[in-house]
This record gives C-alpha cells, structure tokens and sequence, in this order.
C-alpha cells in the first residue's frame, strides 16, 4: 500500500538526513522533494500547498534546526500534519440500542459497492446485531443477485424485489420486511453509475427523503485518485456523507485521494476496503490517520494489526498453543495452526504493510508469491507422518524423499524446511516468556529472516537471543536470552 508516496517520502527524508548541517536553504530543498512525492501520489494540489505551508513554518523554525538531529524532527512535523489533513474520524457506525438503524451505501459502478456492502453486514454481524441487505440497485440485475450471493455466505436475509421499478418503494417495504424478521440494521445497496449523473442523484435523494438513513457511506475506489475525490464532492452535495469507505488501497493505490479527500470535501474517510473477502471481519479496516500516516511513512500500524488479530484469531486455540509453548513444546502441527490462524488476517503481503519497517518488503521480495510458498509448505507438512510432525528430528534423507515425492517439491527443499522449522521453533519457545515488548521485536526480526532463507532462519533465534532486535528487554528476558545463547554456542562447537 502507497508503495511509491512512501518510496518518494523517504527518499527526501534520506537527503536531509545526509547533509552535514541543515540551514533554512538546504531545508526547503528536502520540504521541495517532499512536495513534489505528494504531487506524484495524486494528491490534491490545494491539500499540499495548504500541507507544505504548515510543514514549511514549522520545519524551518529555529528550534527544530538547532536540534542535534533535526532530520527526526521533520519526520515527526510531516507525520503529525499528515495526520491533521486526514483527521478526525469517527470510525463509530452509531448503532441504535433499539429500533432499525437504516445505512445507506451509495457510489459509483466499479466502486466496489455491493461488496463493501456485504462486508459492512459481516463486520455488523459480529458484534452480535441482526443486518438485512437491501437491493436497491434495479439497473443492474446482476448487482442483485451479487448482493444475494453475499447473503447466502454470510447468513444474512436480503430483501430484493425484481418485479419492482422503483428502488424508493423497494427500501420502503424492506422496512417493513424487516421488522416481521426482527432485523435491527438495513443496509440499502443503492444504484451505481459510471459516472455522476443527474438522473442518479435524483432517485439517491428521493431513497434519502424517504427512508431518513441514520448513516449515509460513500465507497470509492481508491485506485482512481482525484476522480475519488470528485465524486465524493458531488455525492456530498446531495446526501450530506456521513463518511467515506476507501475500497482497493491494497492494489497499486498512489495514496493522494486518502490523503486529500477530508481536506477537500470536509467528509473523513471511516473505513478502508482490503481484498474480496467478505467473510472475513478484518477486510474492513478502521481508517485511523494516525495509523494510515505511520504506514505511509513507513512505521507500519501495529495497533491495527493487534487490533485484527484479537478480532480474527480464535482465541481459545491460541491460548492452546500459548500453554503449549510455555511448556517448550512447538511441532510442525503448531506451525500450521499458526499458519493458518495468521491468514485470516489477509495476505501476507497485507500483514507486511502492519510492520514497522516492513513496508518496502514487498519490493525486495520481487516476484515471490509469499502466499504461494505457505501453500507449499503446508502440502509438505501435510505428507508427513504424525510421528514427523511432531519430531521433525525423526526425518532421515530417505523420508525426506518420500515427502518431497507426496508433497511434489525437491527432496533438498523438504530438509530446508526441516532446518527453517527448527530455527522457528527455537524462537517461539522464547518468545513464549517475552512480555509485549520483546515479543515484537522478536517477530520482526522473525520477519526479516524469513526472507533470507533457510540459513537465515536458522540463526533467528539466535540473533534474538543478542537484543538485536530494537526492543528493551527485561531482566528475565535477558537472562533467557543468555541461556539459549549458551545452548547455541554449545550446539555449534558439538557441530
């Protein structure tokens, strides 16, 4: 995500961060490469010179270049007016405690509407409350039957009338229909267009007269940029938005309608849109500028992360596998339930762009498919034995072939895996007694080393075991640590 503003950002913070004494000159020559990385993401022009004014008072003020380091200072000025031009949000759907709550979802064909539709029903569902969709986009019959289809996956009743020409009276008796079914939310899937017309704007308003929504959401395409922003203005001036749902910020977004859209048409944007699953609770993301700011400067969004995690981990099964660990005890059969407890948080490229630091990963990857490769080696893991899964150590050169020839992969990468997994297993059994501090640390650096392979894997744990990891440890910690460094020294001089 913003891949190239966070590339063209970092590249101007790198140039101040090179000169040997910053003055007012050779500062508004970085503030000039920052402005042109906000241009070049698509940001609205009036958002950055009323951005660039702000960060330019501030940046070239005395206290900050009489600082010993004052490059940190501007980070933390850009970071705090990002945060500004893109806040405050609400990110509250204001649910009735009693009675219908009626969201209107409204935007234009391609927006990816119907879909956000649906998640907004998932996320909805959670938290123990009754949603109904409502087909409201009689253009197209094929929105209708999407939106039913949806419905279906997620168990949620959809009121859709194809007899019926006009969509105000289909959301009037969809009303009606859901109280007889005891629903307490409605969702209204309003028509799209490829473009703003009055025709369009007419029958939202008249759905808007009608019905008295409690929430008005605009969904946008995040990908198109200024075009976002636009008709966020038009639709805001017919429906008064109670917010903005940015969809596809997970593809080759460039950043600048996130970044403008609040300065432009005074409507925050209150969730982001990742991916096509709808089942999932965490594909609909709280936008938080302070959150999207850090990730944009390359600081990640652990909270967000967190936040996911507490939301889509079973927490039974992980309080399993915390017991297990506590007790020294990591198999292949817990690397899988990692596994796949950590993809129901998305891609693994999604997960990435949480990490501090993590963020410009993707690029030194390449072409790999991260994805692809936990398939691979969940189609090994799968063609061992019990007894393999458990003591991996059991594997000889001769099982190794006789998994690889199961799995369908090279002999050689089978005993790569093995020496990864124990790498890995080394580190979770730490990690198990690290309070939340080191735990981080120690998964980033997790991260960092499974792109280095298996040799890098394996001396994860022991390059954890050192501190190297950016966080303070605690006393008992570093104690542990200093064991299993003892224990790794005496492994090598065995080997």
């Amino acid at each position: 995500m913003f891949e190239s503003l966070r590339e063209g950002l970092s590249s101007a913070l790198r140039s101040l961060s090179g000169r040997g004494k910053l003055t007012e000159a050779n500062m508004r020559e970085g503030l000039g490469m920052v402005e042109s990385a906000l241009l070049e993401a698509d940001v609205s022009y009036e958002a950055v010179k009323a951005f660039m004014k702000r960060v330019s008072e501030k940046a070239c003020g005395e206290e900050v270049l009489k600082q010993i380091d004052p490059t940190q200072q501007v980070v933390k000025i850009v970071y705090d007016e990002l945060v500004e031009l893109m806040g405050p949000v609400d990110n509250d759907l204001h649910l009735k405690g009693s009675g219908i709550t009626t969201i209107m979802m409204c935007g234009l064909q391609g927006s990816g509407k119907t879909t956000t539709t649906g998640k907004l029903g998932k996320r909805i569902q959670v938290r123990g409350r009754r949603p109904m969709f409502v087909a409201a986009d009689l253009q197209r019959p094929a929105a209708i039957k999407q939106l039913e289809t949806l419905g279906e996956q997620l168990n949620i009743p959809v009121f859709a009338d194809y007899e019926e020409k006009d969509p105000v009276k289909v959301c009037a008796r969809a009303l009606e229909m859901a109280k007889a079914k005891n629903c307490d939310v409605v969702i209204l899937d309003t028509a799209g267009r490829l473009h703003v017309d009055e025709e369009l704007m007419a029958q939202l308003v008249r759905i808007d007269q009608q019905c008295s929504p409690d929430q008005v959401y605009l969904v946008v395409d995040g990908m198109t940029g200024q075009d976002a922003v636009n008709s966020a203005k038009a639709f805001n001036e017919a429906l008064e938005l109670d917010g903005v749902i940015m969809t596809k910020l997970d593809g080759d977004s460039r950043a600048g309608a996130a970044i403008s859209l609040k300065h432009v048409t005074g409507v925050p944007i209150k969730f982001i849109g990742t991916g096509e699953q709808v089942t999932s609770s965490t594909s609909l993301e709280d936008f938080t500028p302070e959150g999207m700011a850090s990730r944009i400067l390359g600081g990640g969004d652990l909270q967000e992360l967190l936040r996911q995690a507490q939301t889509a981990f079973d927490q039974n099964v992980m309080e399993e596998q915390e017991a297990r660990l506590k007790k020294g005890i990591f198999t292949f059969n817990d690397f899988q339930t990692m596994m796949a407890q950590t993809r129901r948080l998305g891609s693994f490229g999604k997960i990435l762009s949480f990490l501090p630091g993590m963020g410009n990963l993707k690029q030194l990857l390449g072409n790999t498919d991260a994805d692809a490769e936990m398939n691979k080696i969940n189609g090994i893991i799968n063609s061992m034995t019990k007894e393999e899964r458990e003591n991996p150590k059991c594997i000889s050169p001769s099982r190794a072939r006789r998994i690889a020839g199961g799995s369908g992969v090279h002999p050689q990468q089978v005993l790569d895996l093995i020496k990864q997994f124990n790498g890995m297993a080394e580190m979770m059994k730490m990690m198990s007694g690290m309070g939340a501090g080191g735990r981080i640390g120690a998964m980033q650096e997790l991260m960092r080393r499974m792109q280095q392979g298996p040799a890098g894997l394996a001396n994860a744990a022991g390059s954890v075991a050192k501190g190297n990891t950016g966080k303070r440890l605690t006393p008992a910690e570093k104690a542990k640590m200093r064991k299993l460094r003892e224990k790794e020294m005496k492994k090598r001089k065995k080997g």
